[in-house]
């Protein structure tokens, strides 16, 4: 088969012919038919953590060709199910195989059946943001999930008494019509209905992606333009000068989590999808301890990076299956916009590498001309292995 394959040494990839995968007991195997692109991919080929000879990239979907043995006959897989999930690739110093290739492996409970009415490339863009998402919203806040999981006493902050007694509640996601947070608004909403919770939920965008927001599923009752210096001041007020209970600040980056903070009230939490030591953010007297995990978790293996462990977690796995269980039974999550990118394997590391960057939002090809390399925003960047 082919795979897009790490070379480390010169910080790409390029696209080998290697042996298809052998399912464990408890994997599928997997033909790839569709693949989204994540920032983090080509972060690590740029930056690589892992060895040469390691399958890069994280999100997939595609169709079941083999079954392991130990896989239970009651959890409704079959041969030729449509499915998505993710894997972790050369994100981590761990030597663990990615997505980008014609077949995969991955444990039956980690990937989640694909309704009719979806497409694979829609599909391939939901398991990765949209579990960062969950854990942001459900696992690390505490909202009510619209599923079943077990949850240990002080793990996380929680929302589960203000949503009982039907407290008004300030939740704020900063870089609203990011990939995360376009499926943490949705998972927002979906915990109000469930719970009865009066969740307000306030955002910053760019003026053009306003319409969008304001609809459903996303239903945002105030938006901000991120442009605008003052920001954080016109949130405050929006808020009544109360400020936020919840913040998601989707970026990470820069100055940003000193910004969203200025946004908080008093005994307010928030959440980031960046860690601090990898230096993208540096912040001081900030008035809250930012929470911060990453998805990797929720494959319940330990993760490694340079001078981060990130420890086994079965909560956080259960999570994880229990969240892609949800999806398989018809859990209600709109797809990301899709934006199918020309060329297959052989385009990613040209094409989609340089329009993500390697690094930062401002480290991002914006020079080329053709349709397809036009700026992202509000969408996904997906390539079709197979038609």
């Amino acid at each position: 088969m082919q795979a897009l394959i790490l070379d480390a040494e010169q910080k790409t990839a390029d696209v080998k012919t290697i042996s298809q995968p052998n399912p464990s007991p408890d994997e599928v195997l997997v033909q790839v038919h569709a693949v989204a692109l994540n920032p983090i991919d080509p972060l690590y080929v740029a930056n690589p953590l892992g060895s040469t000879g390691r399958v890069v990239g994280s999100d997939f979907a595609g169709t079941v060709t083999f079954i392991g043995q130990a896989v239970p006959a009651s959890c409704g897989l079959h041969l030729g199910d449509r499915v998505a999930g993710f894997l972790q690739g050369a994100c981590s110093i761990n030597d663990r195989s990615g997505a980008f290739a014609n077949f995969l492996v991955c444990p039956w409970d980690l990937v989640w059946r694909v309704p009719e009415h979806m497409g694979f490339e829609e599909a391939s863009t939901i398991s990765l943001c949209g579990l960062t998402a969950a854990q942001a919203v459900y696992y690390r806040l505490g909202l009510e999930a619209p599923f079943r999981w077990k949850q240990e006493v002080g793990s996380s902050p929680s929302l589960q008494d203000a949503t009982r007694s039907r407290l008004k509640i300030n939740f704020f996601i900063f870089s609203a019509s990011t990939s995360v947070a376009m499926y943490a608004a949705q998972l927002i909403r979906h915990s109000a209905e469930i719970s009865g919770a009066m969740i307000t939920l306030f955002g910053t965008a760019s003026e053009s992606r306003f319409q969008m927001l304001r609809n459903h599923p996303y239903c945002y009752d105030h938006l901000v333009d991120y442009h605008d210096t003052s920001w954080p001041d016109k949130i405050r007020e929006l808020s009544g000068n109360r400020g936020m209970d919840y913040i998601l600040d989707c970026i990470s980056e820069g100055d940003s989590v000193t910004k969203v903070s200025q946004t908080l009230c008093e005994g307010g939490h928030l959440v980031i999808v960046r860690s601090k030591e990898g230096g993208a953010w540096k912040a001081e007297n900030l008035p809250v301890e930012p929470v911060y995990g990453a998805v990797w978790e929720g494959l319940g293996v330990e993760i490694q990076y340079s001078g981060l462990t990130v420890p086994k977690s079965l909560e956080a796995r259960t999570f994880a299956v229990e969240f892609y269980k949800w999806l398989s039974e018809g859990g209600k999550l709109k797809p990301n916009p899709v934006r199918v990118m020309p060329g297959g394997l052989g385009r990613i590391v040209e094409d989609g590498f340089a329009l993500l960057g390697s690094g930062s939002m401002q480290d991002r090809d914006q020079r080329r001309k053709e349709a397809w390399m036009r700026p992202v925003s509000a969408e996904k960047l997906v390539y079709r292995l197979m038609n």
